[in-house]
C-alpha cells in the first residue's frame, strides 16, 4: 500500500492497544502491552466495550524507555497546505502513552530517571513543527520523485535523511504489511501560498528538511563527523505551480564540513577553533561526493568573518577545496560583517553579481503535464557560522531571483516586470522566508533568527538591531543553560542514544541531576552578593561621600574578580549533555557512553 492511514482509531484496554482504520474494518493493529508484541490480526470485534476509544491521527512509533516502552501517536493536526496535488499537514499535539499500566516496579531514582526521559521527548515532540502527508513522500524534492519508483510503501521510498522518527518506527517495520501505520514525518518549514499576478494565478510553496544524521544543538554540534555528515544541514525547496507547470529550486545550508569545535564557557562568543590530528581531508571529501551525487555541482557561499577566528575557519575551508580537487566543487567566499558593515546591505548585490553565472548554468527543475522538460544541475551550499542568520539573508535572495526567472517564463511575469514591484508578492515572499528563518534557528538554537528585519522589510532598522540584541540574549541564557538537556533531548529521540531497562539498578541513570559540591556555589553566590550590594551602594545613600566611593570601588572589584573567575571555569557551569561523556561532543570520534 503506498500511501498511510489516515483516520485511525485507538482503543485501550488494560492489556492490548487495538488500532482500527476506517478504511481497512477486517484488520487491526493489536499491540499486547505486557508481551510488547505487535500484529495484525482479523477484526472480529475482540475490542472490549469497556475499552477507552480516541481517534488518531497517526502513529509516530515507539520508544523504549526505563518503564517499558511507549506508544507516540498524533492527537492533532492542521492542513498546512496542499502542494503538487498533496495534503501536507502539521502535527498539533502528541500523546505519549505508556504500556505499563503503572510505575511500582521501579526505584524512587529509576523513576525520577524515567521522567526525565519522557520529559526529553515532549522537548523534541513540542518543538515547532513536524509535518508530514499520507499520501505523497514530502522527504524528496520534486526532481528526486521524477527520477525514482514509486513502488513500496511510503516509508521504503521515503529519503531516510529526512524521516525525524525512523527510530522510533523500526518495531513496525519487520512486516511490510504494518507500513500502512506508520507515519513519517519531516522536521523543519512548509508553507504554501496561492498567488495572483495580473490574473495569473500560481502556488508558491517552500518546504525546508532537516537532516537527522548529525542532529544537535548549536554549540555542541559544529562541522562534521567521520562519516560526511555535517550539521545543520537543511535542505530548502521552492516549489511554483501554475495549471500543468510545475518548477521547483533546491539550496541547501551545512556547517562548514571540518571537524571544529565552539564549546559554550558563558562567554558571549566562544571561539571557533579547528580540531587537530583529525582527517579533515578525507571528511570533507566524503561530504562533498555526497552532495555532488545527490544535487549536482556545488558552489560553497562561505559568509563567515575573514578576521580572527572565522577567519582562521575560512582560510582552512578554502585551502581543504583546493586540495580536495573537485571539478564540481566552487567555493565563493563573502565576508558578510564586513562587507554589510554601517547596515550597507545593499552590498549583497556584489555576491549576487558573482553567484549570477553559477544560477544560470544550474537552472531549476521544470515538469510540464507530469513530464520533466528541465532539470536543476547544481546547487548553491549556503553556511555562516551557525548556517542561521546571514545563511537565510542570501538564500532568500538566490530564492527571489529564481521566482523571477520562473514567473518570467512561465508567462506570468512580464520580462520588464520585477517581482519586488508586486506589492502582495513581494511581501508575502518577505513574510514567509522571515518566518521560514525564525523556524529553523528555533529547531537548532532556541530561539527566532537575527536580521529578519531586512527579510521582512528589505532594508536594515534600527528596531531590528534592537530585537537581534533581545534574541542574542535569549540565545545566549539558553546556549549556556538549557542546550545540555535539548541535545540529550534529541539523541534520545533520533536514537543516537537507547535507554536500558535496567538503568538505575546495574548502573547509574546518567540523567540523574548530580548535586555540585558546595565549593561550585561560592562563585556565582559572590557574583550575586557583589552585584546586590554595588547597586544598593548606588541607590541608597543620599550623598557620595568619600566612604561610599570606596564602597562603590570595593564592590566593584569583588564583582570584577568574581566574574573572572566564574568565565575561567564557565565550563563547569554550562549545562552539558548527560547522555554521553562531555568530550564526545568536544574533540572525540567514537561515541562513548557514560552507561
Amino acid at each position: 500500500m503506498n500511501r498511510v492511514y489516515d483516520d485511525l482509531i485507538l482503543h485501550i484496554t488494560t492489556d492490548k492497544f487495538f488500532i482500527e482504520s476506517f478504511s481497512e474494518q477486517q484488520v487491526l493493529l493489536v499491540i499486547d502491552r505486557i508481551s510488547h508484541e505487535l500484529s495484525l490480526q482479523p477484526n472480529k470485534n475482540q475490542v472490549p466495550p469497556v475499552a477507552s476509544r480516541k481517534p488518531i491521527h497517526g502513529i509516530l512509533g515507539i520508544i523504549n524507555l526505563i518503564s517499558g516502552p511507549y506508544l507516540i501517536v498524533v492527537t492533532k493536526k492542521i492542513l498546512q497546505g496542499v502542494i503538487c496535488g498533496a495534503e501536507v499537514w502539521r502535527v498539533l499535539e502528541t500523546e505519549i502513552i505508556s504500556f505499563s499500566r503503572s510505575d511500582h516496579h521501579l526505584t524512587e531514582s529509576q523513576k525520577e530517571a524515567n521522567t526525565r526521559y519522557t520529559g526529553m521527548m515532549k522537548q523534541v515532540l513540542s518543538t515547532p513543527y513536524f509535518y508530514f502527508s499520507y499520501t505523497h513522500d514530502i522527504t524528496h524534492t520534486r526532481q528526486r520523485k521524477d527520477s525514482w519508483s514509486h513502488e513500496g510503501s511510503m516509508f521504503d521510498r521515503s529519503d531516510k535523511r529526512f524521516v525525524w522518527n525512523k527510530h522510533l518506527l523500526k518495531p513496525f517495520l519487520n512486516d511490510s504489511k504494518m507500513h500502512c501505520y506508520a507515519l513519517p514525518v519531516i522536521h523543519g518549514f512548509v508553507s504554501s501560498n496561492p498567488c495572483t499576478i495580473s490574473g495569473h494565478k500560481f502556488i508558491w510553496s517552500i518546504i525546508s528538511r532537516r537532516n537527522t544524521e548529525r542532529v544537535g544543538t548549536r554549540l555542541f554540534t559544529r562541522g562534521i563527523d567521520s562519516d560526511g555528515c555535517v550539521a545543520n544541514f537543511v535542505e530548502t525547496e521552492q516549489i511554483i505551480e501554475c495549471g500543468s507547470d510545475v518548477c521547483s529550486y533546491v539550496q541547501t545550508r551545512g556547517s562548514i564540513p571540518l571537524f571544529w569545535q565552539q564549546r559554550p564557557n558563558l562567554k558571549y562568543k566562544p571561539p571557533p577553533t579547528l580540531e587537530p590530528h583529525k582527517p579533515h581531508l578525507n571528511a570533507f571529501n566524503k561530504h562533498f561526493e555526497a552532495q555532488v551525487g545527490r544535487y549536482g555541482k556545488q558552489v560553497i557561499v562561505n559568509l563567515v568573518d575573514q578576521k580572527k577566528d572565522e577567519g582562521r575557519l575560512e582560510q582552512s575551508f578554502k585551502g581543504f577545496h583546493q586540495q580536495s580537487q573537485n571539478k564540481d566543487v566552487f567555493y565563493e567566499a563573502f565576508d558578510f560583517h564586513k562587507e554589510c558593515s554601517k547596515m550597507r546591505w545593499d552590498r549583497l548585490s556584489i555576491l549576487m553579481n558573482r553567484l549570477n553565472p553559477y544560477e544560470e548554468q544550474f537552472q531549476f527543475f521544470h515538469a510540464k503535464q507530469g513530464v520533466a522538460i528541465k532539470k536543476q544541475v547544481g546547487v548553491f551550499r549556503t553556511n555562516c557560522i551557525d548556517c542561521l542568520d546571514r545563511t537565510n539573508v542570501v538564500q532568500s535572495m538566490l530564492a527571489r531571483r529564481n521566482l523571477q526567472v520562473v514567473l518570467v517564463g512561465l508567462g506570468i511575469l512580464p520580462e520588464t516586470a520585477r517581482i519586488e514591484n508586486q506589492i502582495s508578492v513581494e511581501k508575502l515572499f518577505k513574510t514567509i522566508w522571515a518566518d521560514h528563518a525564525d523556524m529553523i534557528s528555533i529547531q537548532y538554537t532556541g530561539t527566532g533568527a537575527l536580521k529578519t528585519d531586512f527579510t521582512r522589510t528589505g532594508k536594515r532598522t534600527k528596531s531590528g538591531l534592537l530585537e537581534d540584541g533581545r534574541r542574542s540574549a535569549i540565545r545566549y541564557v539558553k546556549n549556556n543553560f538549557a542546550d545540555g538537556f535539548r541535545q540529550d533531548s534529541l539523541d534520545l529521540f533520533v536514537g543516537n542514544y537507547e535507554v536500558s531497562p535496567t538503568e538505575g539498578v546495574t548502573h547509574d541513570s546518567p540523567v540523574l541531576i548530580k548535586q555540585k559540591e558546595p565549593k561550585y556555589l561560592a562563585i556565582p553566590l559572590a557574583v550575586l552578593l557583589s552585584l546586590a550590594m554595588l547597586v544598593l551602594t548606588l541607590v541608597v545613600p543620599a550623598e557620595y561621600t568619600t566612604q561610599v566611593l570606596l564602597a562603590l570601588l570595593f564592590w566593584a572589584g569583588v564583582l570584577y574578580a568574581s566574574v573572572r573567575v566564574l568565565l575561567q571555569h564557565g565550563p563547569d557551569y554550562v549545562d552539558s549533555p548527560k547522555l554521553y561523556d562531555i568530550s564526545f561532543y568536544f574533540n572525540i570520534n567514537f561515541r562513548s557512553s557514560v552507561r
